[in-house]
């Protein structure tokens, strides 16, 4: 790769600079060192930054299919942090939630095996209230996963020369050139942590693998001239075949594989950029970031970037490479949604301003009515389910959804089946704002594990860390009731009319009642008579959970009955 730079850059266009290509790793050993650095962004200063394995953001880990991993991640910050594998399909323990934090020169070695099909997926830290301010200043990197389906495919994969990371962000300076974490004032564009980047590619079909890496802005992406470009790959996984495209909006967290065909160009320039003047109203990003004029966030007016066309990157053509991919495949890979029919449950997910009329927008958000608590299960799902999840935004903004653990399939958007390019596997989706729906399906299965959950967040960094997200274990009733069979416990009456009493051997601590969802509707902290008022709950199944003194967690089905 030192070559590569070397030898283009007395090609670079005045102002340019040539676009950093992160390193890459790969094997079954994977070491990642967290640190503070600095970057000279500008001439004259250095900026504070925080990188793995280097100054700013991280290496691309390469993975495959089928193999184990062992990911040894050390923390050098000051600072208590996580590292969450976004995207994976990982046991909740090896997911790197805010639960799963590394205090400050310590270690962490979860080790997995790759279960997810070939995409493109990337790795952040997500420490409760810390998310936004530690990506912003630089801790985030790709992680490419390959299977067979996708090396049989006619694609191009050499790393850095036609198989390119591309991850966007928008940040925010002061006068002292350091970033600003929370502003609406991120007006300077970057691709790689590089300033005003330039990418030589050759003029053949290239990959370019997509990340929106920003806190909150979305893009709407597009070459110069309208040219066409064809996108293979979303979130998750392949598409069935590529999808022809002039404009890809991309919203937070979401990552987008697209081929380029710049065969016959070279020696020419052309642009990536991001359309802002198309979005629509109440989208980070559009003209106005509300559904209406009155719903404003402070400075959002003064940032050049909003509501206007913009370059995100500069491609020069180049000379072909040996052996060129020159043709775009006319498939990829199948893909098997799940179908409706074989639900087991279905979930209501309502997004609200904590405070309702015009300074709505600024947030805080909630999800049910409900901030996040770090000590509050929301759901617990059991292991197997498939579930439909309905996501209902009542604000005046969109907010990118993101459930860790499992990938999805977009059923409807607003009441319409999702366009080609969002047909497969995901893991985020955009929801409208304004009354806007989505809906979407997948299964919980693989993984189980009572004591530690899973995060289901809006995107948006600040609004995540202002409490937008909810949290949910995976439970294995087979092994919950091999726990009941060795527990003397009663649960009586069943069915019950106004109250709920238990008597068990063994120490409860804390009973949680479910909707037959899995949604925590009451907790209470047990006191020695263990009976619970449920007269004010309406008449049906629920769950009721207990947690046992030494963490043990068993459920049981209830009826109330009047």
């Amino acid at each position: 790769m030192k070559r590569f730079l070397l030898i283009f850059i007395p090609f670079l266009s005045w102002g340019q600079n040539l676009l950093f290509i992160p390193d890459t790793l790969s094997g079954n050993f994977i070491p990642l060192e967290i640190k503070h650095d600095h970057v000279h962004f500008f001439s004259g200063s250095q900026t504070e930054t925080m990188g793995i394995n280097g100054p700013i953001l991280a290496p691309t880990i390469i993975l495959n299919k089928g193999q184990q991993v062992t990911m040894q991640v050390t923390n050098l910050l000051f600072d208590t942090t996580t590292i969450h594998w976004h995207g994976m399909h990982v046991a909740p323990e090896n997911d790197g939630g805010p639960h799963t934090t590394i205090p400050p020169f310590s270690m962490w070695e979860p080790s997995f095996e790759v279960m997810d099909h070939a995409a493109t997926y990337w790795y952040h830290p997500h420490l409760h209230h810390m998310t936004n301010m530690h990506v912003q200043m630089g801790l985030a990197g790709m992680i490419i996963v390959r299977d067979p389906e996708e090396t049989v495919l006619n694609l191009p994969r050499t790393y850095g020369i036609d198989d390119i990371p591309v991850i966007i962000q928008t940040k925010g300076f002061d006068s002292n050139n350091q970033i600003v974490v929370e502003t609406a004032l991120d007006t300077t564009v970057m691709v790689n942590a590089t300033l005003n980047p330039l990418v030589q590619l050759p003029g053949q079909v290239v990959r370019m693998r997509l990340l929106n890496g920003s806190s909150e802005r979305v893009y709407n992406l597009g070459l110069t001239n309208n040219a066409t470009f064809h996108m293979i790959g979303g979130d998750a996984g392949l598409l069935t075949s590529p999808v022809h495209l002039t404009r890809l909006k991309l919203a937070p967290g979401e990552r987008a594989e697209i081929l380029v065909d710049l065969t016959g160009l070279n020696g020419q320039f052309i642009h990536l950029m991001s359309y802002g003047s198309e979005l629509a109203n109440g989208i980070y990003g559009a003209q106005q970031p509300g559904m209406g004029a009155g719903q404003s966030i402070p400075n959002y007016t003064l940032n050049p970037l909003n509501g206007n066309d913009f370059e995100v990157l500069e491609i020069q053509v180049i000379p072909q490479t040996t052996n060129p991919i020159t043709t775009i495949p006319s498939s990829l890979v199948l893909n098997n949604p799940l179908s409706e029919l074989n639900s087991n449950a279905t979930k209501t997910l309502t997004f609200s301003p904590q405070t309702m009329g015009p300074t709505a927008i600024n947030g805080p958000f909630l999800i049910n009515n409900t901030a996040f608590n770090m000590d509050v299960i929301n759901y617990s799902i059991p292991l197997n389910n498939t579930e439909i999840w309905t996501l209902q935004n009542n604000t005046p903004i969109a907010h990118p959804f993101h459930i860790h653990n499992v990938p999805f399939y977009i059923l409807d958007i607003n009441g319409t089946p999702p366009p080609a390019e969002l047909s497969g596997r995901k893991d985020v989706v955009l929801v409208p704002g304004g009354q806007g729906t989505v809906r979407f399906i997948t299964k919980f299965e693989d993984f189980a594990n009572p004591d530690v959950p899973y995060m289901y967040h809006c995107h948006m960094l600040t609004h995540e860390d202002g409490g937008m997200m909810g949290q949910f274990i995976v439970y294995d009733p087979l092994s919950m009731k091999e726990e009941l069979d060795n527990t003397e416990l009663r649960i009586f009456p069943n069915p019950a009319n106004s109250f709920i009493n238990i008597e068990s051997e063994k120490g409860v601590k804390e009973i949680i009642v479910h909707a037959i969802d899995g949604e925590s509707i009451l907790t209470k902290f047990v006191d020695p008579l263990k009976t619970i008022d449920v007269s004010h709950l309406l008449d049906g199944s629920y769950l009721i959970e207990l947690i046992l003194e030494n963490g043990t967690r068993i459920m049981r089905k209830v009826t109330i009955f009047r």
